[in-house]
This record gives structure tokens, C-alpha cells and sequence, in this order.
């Protein structure tokens, strides 16, 4: 985990996180402090063989532009950049252009190897890393995706509490690890609480770590049941 915190944590850096398959990286989310965090882990940016995007929020996309340029210019190189397709256009007319346009650079292809993913459709990402994108509900009228990873890891963008879903991936799917978003104190609105998700059963709580959580974690430890914190800068095998 590059890091675990909220959009407007200090502390714990944005929620993005390194995919590790076959000696190959993916990059899932590249929000402000990515770099930072890549920095601070010695993680040298140029190892990103692939990026994966949830949605188009600065805290999951605003390390994106200097991705593009370290690797357009100082690497020479295009990286995969796997994206659920109804965000493609967003991510480069709304967050992206401003900063990378130039008379060379028009689009997301001259920096990417841009692979469009289809939500709903399970996609083979690398080899022995595929995923699936799940549209959930996170602010009205943008589009976001949280992953369901190898068929058992589902992993959440920024979502409005869904236990249907919750229940369905794990009765019915299989999934036995759930790294789910967590807005500690109440009222969510746009994101999922610790209060909501402590109202589902303890056969699903017994799978789920917290993850995209504020500054203020540290008066929560040990008031979470079940729940783990996932930590920033840890590496979880699943």
C-alpha cells in the first residue's frame, strides 16, 4: 500500500496501491502523493510496468501527469494504463489535459498504451492478474469502479455503502478479502462509515480491512471488531 488515507488525510497519503504478478507492477490509482510514497518506499517510478484507474478524483489521479511526463521524457517510455472505458475521456478532458496537452501530445495514447476495460467484464490486466470492474456509487453523476482482483480480493474505490454487494461477493463469489474504503465518523454521504460496515454480519466483517480513513485512525484502533486497518507502506499477500 503506497498509502491508506482519505482525500484529505496528511498523515497516511492517498489510497493507491502496488499490484505485484510475475515480476511486473501495477499501479492502482496515482493520486497527488504517489510519487512521494513510491519515493519514500524506493520504488523507482520507472519499475511501473501498468496503471489501473478507479475513478477521476485528484487523491486517485492527480499524481498522473507527472507519471506521464517521467515516463514520456525522462524514460521514454509508454506505460500500460488500463482504464474501465466510460472514464477514458473524463480522465483526459477533464483532469489531464490542461497539463499534458502540448503540440506533439493531444491525447492519453501519446503517453499510454491506453487498454480499455469494459465494467462488468473480467479482464486479464498481466500475467496471473485479472480484474473485474464493478460500478459503484460514489458521487452522483461521475462514474467510479472498485475491483474485484483474481476472483477473491475485491478492493474498493470510494463508495456509498452497498451490503447487498458486500453480501454478494462473499455468499455468492467467493471473496475472502475485502480492502474497503472507511469514513470514521458518520455522516458518509458520498463514502461508507465504520458504523455502516459494523452493521454487517460478522462473516463478512471477518474479511474486510479499512482503508481510505483520516487522520484521526489512531483513536479508533482496537474499536473496529473484527475489522483490521490496512497500514501504508505494508505488503499484504492474498
Amino acid at each position: 500500500m503506497l498509502g491508506t488515507g482519505s482525500a484529505f488525510a496528511k498523515t497516511y497519503l492517498n489510497t493507491n496501491a502496488l499490484l505485484y504478478a510475475n515480476q511486473q507492477t501495477l499501479l492502482l490509482d496515482c493520486g497527488v502523493t504517489a510519487s512521494q510514497s513510491l519515493y519514500r518506499l524506493g520504488k523507482p517510478i520507472e519499475e511501473i510496468d501498468a496503471v489501473l484507474i478507479s475513478h477521476i478524483h485528484a487523491d486517485h489521479v492527480g499524481g498522473m501527469e507527472e507519471l506521464a511526463f517521467q515516463m514520456k521524457f525522462v524514460y521514454g517510455r509508454k506505460p500500460l494504463l488500463f482504464i474501465p472505458e466510460p472514464l477514458a475521456k473524463p480522465l483526459w478532458e477533464s483532469s489531464l489535459k490542461g497539463g499534458l496537452l502540448q503540440d506533439e501530445c493531444a491525447s492519453l495514447d501519446d503517453y499510454f498504451d491506453v487498454r480499455l476495460i469494459q465494467p462488468g467484464t473480467r479482464t486479464e490486466l498481466l500475467p496471473g492478474l485479472a480484474v473485474e470492474p464493478i460500478q459503484t456509487a460514489h458521487i452522483p453523476g461521475k462514474n467510479s469502479y472498485s475491483y474485484l482482483i483474481n476472483d477473491t480480493f475485491f478492493y474498493s474505490a470510494d463508495l456509498v455503502f452497498n451490503p447487498e454487494l458486500l453480501r454478494g461477493l462473499v455468499e455468492e463469489r467467493g471473496c475472502t478479502t475485502i480492502f474497503h474504503d472507511c469514513q470514521l465518523k458518520p455522516p458518509g454521504v458520498v463514502h461508507t462509515t465504520l458504523e455502516e460496515l459494523m452493521s454487517l454480519p460478522a462473516s463478512i466483517q471477518e474479511r474486510i480491512w479499512l482503508m481510505h480513513y483520516d487522520d484521526t485512525k489512531p483513536q479508533f484502533e482496537g474499536k473496529t471488531g473484527v475489522m483490521r486497518f490496512v497500514e501504508q507502506h505494508e505488503r499484504y499477500r492474498f
